[in-house]
């Protein structure tokens, strides 16, 4: 009876029934995930990306009715909600680990096309039963999984091994297409496994660019804080700061953006760069000047130092200058390979008054 009546819940709001089931998993793993390197994390989201690939085989091969008088029979009704939920729990998950970078702004691009390839069935008005959309957004779920997974499980991370996610994931892909396509008559008559392998490499070449271009952060690792500080002190494990705090109006912002110099003294940058445990990859700070005259960014220096993963509060570290220009600064907060992890941006100001009042002594 309880059956009979989801059933029929279902078929009344089918149109809007996957997008409430994609928000129930976004909702929920937002309250349950929270760290890649946890075991319960990369248990849950395994167990997402292989119920996805079941439900969408599944779901593929009911219109020819292979399950016609099988006890499976009464529940095909609820594989589109499925396929919604999975594809929420995973986007969820994704924007979780992606959002804990300050430079979130950045990426915003690989963001709307994530948004773009979960909700295109309800602008386009395919809904979910638009294969190409659902093989296209399969492809995208699996490759950032593994973006993810790969640094977690071997504790490292490079350029080397995003390759090999990609083609991890684009073999999975296939297999999944070639095993849905030989085994399902309507699905061949409804897409060209030329167009779609055509596709897959499209979004696989477009996920490319944007790493190369630093368009994807360089997870897992993701920048906690980062300021600019007139002195960091080490000692006992912590690190003391003292840096200029921001006026109240501008509560997105912890540090100023002015930054009141002497010639002569010291400015520091210290960044807090979360990393799964056990990782070891070695960063640096990029510390950059605006030519007021060319009105382009030209590097001063780029110093390294070494990270290990498993602070909740991300590893900290610091660099530092002294005989500053006047102007706009940034500092990139960078892989050895050179992906963005954050970045800083501060104006030095000469003979400016310093308002003790602002100023803020801060242990990380």
């Amino acid at each position: 009876m309880k059956i009979s009546r989801a059933k029929a819940w279902v078929r009344l709001n089918q149109k809007y029934a996957p997008v409430l089931f994609f928000i129930c998993g976004f909702i929920w793993d937002t309250l349950t995930l929270g760290r890649i390197d946890r075991l319960y994390d990369r248990v849950i989201l395994s167990t997402y990306l292989t119920s996805l690939t079941a439900c969408l085989y599944l779901y593929n091969l009911k219109d020819d009715d292979k399950f016609k008088g099988t006890f499976f029979e009464r529940y095909e009704v609820y594989l589109p909600l499925a396929i919604q939920f999975f594809l929420g729990g995973l986007c969820s998950a994704y924007v979780i680990y992606f959002s804990r970078s300050v430079t979130f702004t950045k990426t915003l691009s690989f963001f709307v096309i994530l948004v773009f390839l979960l909700f295109a069935n309800e602008l386009l008005k395919k809904r979910i039963s638009n294969k190409y959309l659902q093989f296209s957004a399969y492809f995208f779920m699996n490759f950032t999984f593994f973006t993810f997974f790969l640094p977690v499980l071997l504790k490292q991370m490079s350029t080397f091994i995003f390759l090999i996610s990609g083609v991890i994931s684009l073999v999975i892909t296939i297999m999944l297409i070639t095993f849905i396509y030989n085994s399902s008559p309507s699905t061949r008559l409804e897409i060209s496994k030329r167009k779609m392998v055509a596709i897959i490499a499209g979004i696989y070449l477009m996920i490319n660019t944007f790493y190369f271009t630093n368009l994807i952060p360089p997870v897992p690792l993701a920048l906690d804080s980062a300021v600019v500080a007139y002195n960091v002190e080490k000692g006992n494990g912590d690190y003391v700061v003292t840096y200029d705090r921001e006026t109240r109006y501008k509560f997105w912002r912890e540090n100023s953006f002015e930054f009141s110099y002497t010639p002569g003294e010291r400015v520091y940058v210290f960044s807090s760069i979360f990393a799964p445990t056990d990782l070891r990859k070695e960063v640096a700070h990029r510390w950059k000047w605006r030519n007021p005259a060319t009105n382009k960014w030209e590097i001063t220096d780029t110093i390294r130092y070494e990270i290990t993963g498993g602070r909740d509060e991300g590893y900290r570290g610091f660099t530092f200058k002294q005989n500053m220009q006047e102007g706009r600064w940034r500092v990139d907060v960078i892989t050895v390979e050179g992906q963005i992890i954050g970045m800083v941006d501060f104006e030095i100001e000469f003979d400016s008054d310093r308002e003790p009042n602002r100023l803020v002594t801060r242990i990380f």
